[in-house]
């Protein structure tokens, strides 16, 4: 796709936050797999991504919050000259709100913002978070609902598809993630 629409990639680096809930599913609510660099660790990410299953989370919202928190808090690279940090967000659910007075559990990440308003903050402050304002991109595949749309309506370099909630995102066609990542590249 990239080839296609003349985008030359010198250096990709993927990782993948699998998100549940922390209330219902404890020390498996996240599956982070690190950085992997490509093509170099192909089959190091395949081998993770076909090893993630949608099971559990208990009800519906989910921490999803809580993994855009930690994707924002990724070790970016910093090197190449058309930098991109892209984030991309698949969820079938609302989220939970982040909140300091959420009752927390000992699996819940100690380093979480307070509330929505400091995620936010994260987002748009560069000196707050680890990204690059001009490199930054957020896409996000999930229902039109709580906090996703907020998202997609103020946050900067954001684009939300709504996609219909509990489905496992089947009315999202693959062309058009793929059209959307190449073109926040």
């Amino acid at each position: 796709r990239c080839d296609a629409k003349g985008k030359e990639i010198s250096e990709l680096r993927i990782r993948i936050i699998g998100f549940r809930d922390f209330y219902a599913d404890g020390a498996s609510a996240i599956e982070d797999s690190g950085f992997y660099n490509i093509p170099e660790q192909d089959s190091e990410f395949k081998k993770f991504v076909s090893e993630l299953l949608p099971r559990g989370g208990g009800d519906e919202p989910e921490n999803g919050l809580e993994a855009l928190a930690m994707a924002i808090n990724s070790e970016w690279t910093k090197g190449g000259d058309k930098r991109r940090h892209v984030i991309v967000v698949w969820s079938d659910a609302s989220t939970h709100s982040i909140s300091s007075d959420t009752i927390k559990n000992a699996f819940y990440p100690s380093n979480m913002p307070d509330n929505f308003d400091e995620l936010t903050n994260w987002w748009d402050d560069e000196q707050l978070g680890k990204m690059n304002e001009s490199a930054k991109r957020l896409i996000i595949f999930a229902p039109d609902a709580s906090a996703w749309t907020e998202i997609g309506i103020n946050w900067n370099n954001t684009i939300h598809h709504p996609a219909k909630a509990g489905t496992g995102l089947e009315d999202v066609d693959y062309e058009t993630i793929l059209s959307s990542i190449v073109g926040s590249i």
